[in-house]
């Protein structure tokens, strides 16, 4: 019963190694994923019953000057992940983004909805997602949002950082998601592995999921700053001011809305929705007693 998760060394994988049980972890030392061959040694070897793909090239921004290892990573790899999980009859879960939508709808996005990328991170990922529906019939697709967790580079301790820093923060407000606490999204990945690995038809494809309620980035960081005041993690508030997009340019453009429709991952697979504000004070907690 053995789990594969690729990308064991981001945020998302080393959550999956460390909640699971059966799971074995590679990273980019013990897996080139942009090597087919080394791929399909690697999963001969260890006969996995599932593989989770956590590996990513999620550089948002750096992507726009690095394109090559953007579209390695999150097409080519994907492409090759695919092709070998097909041969050796091995079901695959693959992480994808909200990015693959332009943000111009007004309510959430359904996973029937056309994607329009907006830059080179989002073009990779989408173009990922067509390669592995190409190859691989036994896949499930799981498209997120705003992940953060105790591990990696993420808008919780960024802002915790800069709290510190500054006297007063800025952040976008018309930028409109949903935050998901890497803990629980690896968890709900975990389980479905552990389905699909006991031979569980799974209802293949593509589906949602993020954390609840649905917010923006400025309050997500008023919420941020708040609570880590009150666990004792900053000594005093600082005030969260708001900015529009247009006054925070970026090299790659994000879409203003990133909600998600996630009703059919429950209707069709039973997984239920988390509160992040939850997750948050899980990864708040665990930052104040491992501070490093």
């Amino acid at each position: 019963m053995t789990i594969l998760v690729t990308g064991a060394a981001g945020q998302l994988g080393r959550e999956c190694v460390e909640r699971g049980t059966e799971v074995i972890g590679v990273d980019r030392q013990a897996l080139d994923l942009r090597d087919a061959r080394a791929i399909e040694e690697t999963l001969q070897r260890l006969c996995p019953k599932a593989v989770i793909n956590a590996a990513a090239y999620a550089a948002v921004d750096r992507a726009e000057q690095d394109p090559d290892a953007a579209f390695a990573i999150n097409r080519d790899a994907v492409l090759g992940l695919g092709t070998a999980c097909a041969r050796l009859q091995i079901p695959l879960i693959h992480i994808s983004t909200d990015y693959v939508f332009d943000g111009k709808k007004s309510a959430p996005y359904s996973e029937d909805d056309p994607v329009h990328p907006l830059g080179v991170y989002a073009r990779s990922k989408q173009e990922g997602e067509q390669e592995l529906r190409r190859v691989q019939k036994r896949h499930l697709i799981l498209r997120t949002s705003w992940v953060f967790g105790r591990y990696g580079a993420n808008f919780v301790k960024t802002m915790l950082r800069l709290a510190r820093e500054k006297p007063d923060l800025r952040v976008v407000a018309d930028q409109q998601g949903a935050p998901t606490h890497a803990g629980a999204l690896a968890e709900v990945l975990l389980a479905l592995a552990h389905r699909a690995a006991a031979g569980e038809d799974l209802p293949w494809g593509t589906y949602h999921y993020n954390g609840q309620p649905y917010t923006n980035w400025h309050e997500f960081a008023q919420i941020i700053v708040e609570r880590a005041v009150a666990l004792g993690l900053l000594a005093k508030p600082v005030p969260v001011r708001a900015l529009a997009s247009a006054d925070y340019p970026t090299p790659a453009q994000r879409p203003e809305n990133s909600r998600l429709d996630c009703a059919r991952i429950h209707a069709r697979l039973g997984v239920e929705l988390r509160d992040w504000r939850l997750g948050l004070d899980e990864v708040l907690l665990q930052l104040k007693s491992s501070p490093a």
